[in-house]
């Protein structure tokens, strides 16, 4: 299963507490709802996946245009890596997050996963899910 959020990449913000009630904020709760759609228009009719899962993320930043013409091509070509926010992390767990219930029944069934920050000509964060299978298998 695939699926891709055009714009640019974001990470689960710690949840904000105002008078003893935690809630999570606007714009990850915005993205994940755009996790959401992403995998049910690239994924139509999939079941949640009921095994052990891997999952392989790619976040895209956009080129700045504040950027030398030499910078901007440096970066095109991975010689200069976008080492900026949000950490990778953050962008795992709230793509995870998003998709519990819709690709997998939790999140505890990721058993293997990667991120990787990357300079590109549309931001976006492509995400590649598959079932694996357990050596006893």
């Amino acid at each position: 299963m695939r699926l891709t959020v055009f714009g640019k990449p974001e990470g689960k913000a710690r949840p904000r507490v105002v008078k003893g009630h935690a809630y999570t904020p606007e714009n990850t709760a915005a993205y994940e709802c755009m996790v959401q759609a992403a995998f049910r228009q690239g994924n139509p009719g999939a079941c949640p996946l009921q095994g052990a899962v891997r999952v392989e993320i790619a976040a895209f930043y956009a080129v700045p245009k504040s950027a030398s013409k030499r910078m901007q091509a440096r970066m095109r070509n991975n010689e200069m890596l976008p080492v900026i926010r949000p950490d990778w992390d953050n962008i795992g767990k709230l793509v995870c997050d998003a998709l519990n219930g819709i690709a997998w029944k939790d999140d505890a069934q990721v058993v293997e996963a990667s991120v990787v920050k990357r300079y590109g000509i549309t931001p976006m964060v492509c995400v590649k899910i598959e079932e694996v299978a357990s050596e006893s298998d």
